[in-house]
């Protein structure tokens, strides 16, 4: 079958892209900035890319006549405060043109589990969502989930930074909350298995594992696979505001969406008893047991998407390709080159660095910088990176987003989501056995030039030391 896959870059489309392949269908990956497909994505023979903005109708004529199915994978919670009425643009222009345009037989759609009294603005959103897209041109099959257990989904990221780095914690009386928690690989089964089965035609089904916990008992459970002993104390006074610093200055995740968290973590996640698991023949797996296949995937390196890949995890608003090219007039630039003895090991250097890494050289310095960043409203260095040997453009690296990433070429491109007043790049490249490594800064205004002057000291450690680490022997 020809299959439209929207979202293709985010953390369920990345995971889904395999499966179907394996399956044997063909798929055209729908994305807004090409520049983000990782490469064998983009050269694989049975997978076209097209750019789509959901939100401008005139880009969905780039969407074949021939569609036979159609995953509806779009969210905007972290992008903004206005995420209501953009999913509601999305929704409605994607109906509009499917029904209308295409041939397509089934749209499926992952929801969340909407079944609380109050819901969250996130929840109510998507429960709208859902009832835009039903229409009469198309079967449409919706599966809700609630917290969804993989390697770098949310979730999962969140309550292991809050397990692994608080031995005692004092924590919002929503840790509380009840929940049915899913692992990732589940998610993926109810998704692929539900293609062209009729079973599952114009229904919606929640879909759960087997536990029903709460926030407090999953980050226990957590505790205990990673051998670890901690306490939780849930005190009472700690405000929706207050919560949602606490948890921007202890995780990953940013402020607006630590702001949408705290408030759907106020709402009960059960689900509705259904035949969806003996329809499609799944048996959802405990959340301790998926919590140790994340493991598993994390320490063989094999985490193939992240919540942070999204551009709205930091402060990125603008397709990649309009930042790829690097002004050359009104910036201010520290560009230092040195011999290469060893280009491939030189090569894998720049290709690892960040994350766990670190930065070669005063990393204490990073780290003091991006604390402040962290201060001040930004991402800090607490993403890291996705995958701790491969970089391709979108990926997150601490508080740098990869513009492109060619080892060929022996060139790799960082533009700087960190609180700045102007923009900022880091380039590194080889060229005639020669390493060039160029900070560029573009300044907004006299705040920018003056920022420049005042960090310009620490450039004079920070990157001649890294630049001589680089071209290092080991």
């Amino acid at each position: 079958m020809k299959i439209l896959l929207t979202g293709a870059t985010g953390y369920i489309g990345k995971r889904l892209i395999p499966i179907l392949l394996e399956l044997g269908h063909t798929l055209v990956c729908s994305v807004r900035d090409k520049q983000r497909v990782p490469d064998e994505i983009s050269n694989h023979e049975r997978i076209d890319i097209i750019e789509v903005d959901f939100l401008n109708p005139k880009s969905l004529h780039n969407i074949p006549k021939d569609i036979d199915i159609a995953y509806y994978l779009i969210h905007s919670m972290s992008s903004s405060s206005k995420f209501e009425k953009m999913e509601y643009d999305c929704a409605v222009h994607f109906k509009t043109y499917m029904s209308q345009q295409t041939k397509v037989k089934q749209v499926i759609y992952l929801s969340g589990i909407v079944n609380d009294q109050q819901l969250s603005k996130h929840l109510l959103s998507r429960q709208k969502v859902e009832h835009t897209l039903q229409s009469d041109a198309y079967a449409f099959t919706t599966f809700r989930a609630g917290i969804i257990v993989g390697s770098g989904s949310a979730s999962f990221e969140i309550i292991r930074d809050l397990t692994e780095k608080l031995p005692i914690m004092v924590a919002p009386k929503w840790i509380k909350t009840k929940s049915q928690p899913i692992a990732i690989r589940n998610v993926l089964e109810y998704l692929s298995k539900a293609i062209g089965n009729e079973k599952v035609y114009n229904k919606s089904f929640d879909i759960f594992g087997p536990d029903t916990l709460s926030y407090r008992e999953m980050m226990l459970q957590f505790a205990e696979v990673r051998e670890f002993k901690r306490t939780i104390i849930s005190v009472p006074v700690m405000t929706p505001k207050l919560s949602s610093y606490w948890l921007y200055f202890i995780t990953t995740t940013s402020y607006k969406l630590a702001v949408n968290l705290v408030d759907s973590m106020k709402v009960e996640v059960i689900g509705k008893p259904s035949d969806i698991n003996e329809i499609l023949d799944i048996e959802p797996i405990s959340y301790k047991e998926a919590v140790q296949l994340a493991f598993a995937k994390i320490e063989q390196n094999g985490v193939i998407s992240s919540w942070k890949d999204s551009l709205i995890s930091g402060h990125f608003r603008e397709k990649i390709s309009t930042y790829i090219k690097v002004p050359e007039y009104g910036c201010f630039k520290d560009i230092k080159c040195r011999k290469v003895i060893d280009e491939e090991a030189t090569l894998d250097k720049i290709w690892a660095i960040g994350g766990v890494n670190g930065w070669y050289y005063a990393t204490f310095l990073w780290k003091i910088r991006g604390y402040l960043d962290k201060i001040f409203g930004g991402i800090g260095l607490r993403r890291g990176r996705t995958d701790q040997t491969n970089l391709n453009a979108g990926d997150p690296l601490d508080f740098w987003r990869v513009l492109y990433a060619n080892k060929e070429e022996k060139r790799l491109l960082l533009f700087a989501e960190m609180r700045l007043p102007g923009e900022a790049w880091l380039e590194f490249k080889i060229v005639n056995k020669e390493l060039h490594q160029s900070a560029i800064f573009r300044p907004k205004g006299i705040l920018g030039r003056m920022y420049w002057y005042a960090v310009l000291p620490f450039h004079g450690i920070i990157f001649n030391g890294m630049i001589n680490k680089l071209v290092a022997k080991k």
